[in-house]
């Protein structure tokens, strides 16, 4: 998760067990803006076979239907699904196994499914890097639903039907989307896996899945200078501690401001 970093500086803020496992978060985003309903990620779901799970030694209770719930809503009220990326742990809960008839499908049927295309081509036709990370089973049954559109990409930064603006990253796999959303006069961006957790903030912290690590470095130091200049508050998906914060200008460069819960921030 931390690439080159050696673990006895990591450690510090993400401690690793005896398996030499560390906590991470599946932290979903969701965005109620009048009669929309944009749900960002859906984390890993929970169909995939016994033996893929001993993988990941998932534990806690929450799940998307209890935390929508908690809410006041059922995954069928969701309008629209904006997946980052598809890799596993970002787009598992979008597609649900049908007991009856052995069929996968959209697990939110009313939604429309949001990626773009050349991140689509990119997932579709996996090169052996991230081939494990891509599974078919999560992406084919969106565009064989009806229900997948893509998100123009003009430039780095684009606006979108949804009513926010995306950043396009490509350090960590190609055409990532990053949700930058206006809110109360303040500017939110979901993360996703340029920055998974408050741990990552540092720009050497770059984690050994990025594809091409040194874009990465260029495209955090871009986005951390203009979130600090800016005073943007940055949502966590993986870090299973805090879910915001700001940036702050030290002499080391630029760190962790004020962590805070998405609600104490808006």
């Amino acid at each position: 998760m931390f690439g080159v970093v050696p673990k006895s500086i990591w450690q510090k803020t993400n401690p690793a067990d005896s398996n030499n496992l560390i906590d991470m978060a599946m932290r979903c985003l969701l965005i109620e803006d009048g009669n929309r309903l944009v749900l960002v990620d859906t984390g890993i779901g929970n169909k995939q076979s016994e033996k893929f799970f001993s993988h990941y030694y998932l534990h806690g209770e929450a799940s998307l239907d209890s935390s929508l719930a908690k809410l006041g809503f059922h995954r069928n009220d969701i309008t629209d699904v904006f997946l980052t990326h598809l890799h596993f742990d970002h787009c598992g809960g979008a597609i649900e196994l049908d007991s009856a008839s052995g069929q996968f499908r959209p697990a939110f049927a009313n939604a429309v499914y949001w990626t773009n295309e050349r991140h689509w081509q990119w997932a579709t036709k996996p090169n052996p890097r991230e081939k494990a990370s891509f599974l078919s089973e999560n992406i084919l049954p969106i565009m064989e639903s009806g229900q997948l559109k893509y998100i123009e990409r003009p430039a780095d930064l684009a606006p979108t039907p949804l009513g926010f603006e995306v950043v396009f990253v490509d350090g960590h796999t190609d055409s990532m989307m990053l949700p930058l959303i206006t809110m109360n006069g303040r500017k939110f961006c979901y993360m996703a896996d340029l920055l998974p957790s408050v741990g990552h903030i540092p720009l050497a912290y770059v984690m050994g899945y990025d594809t091409r690590p040194l874009i990465t470095l260029d495209e955090k130091a871009r986005l951390l200078r203009r979130a600090t200049d800016e005073q943007w508050v940055l949502i966590y998906e993986h870090d299973p501690i805090n879910e915001c914060s700001t940036l702050l200008d030290t002499e080391k460069g630029i760190r962790v401001g004020e962590i805070m819960t998405l609600a104490q921030a808006l």
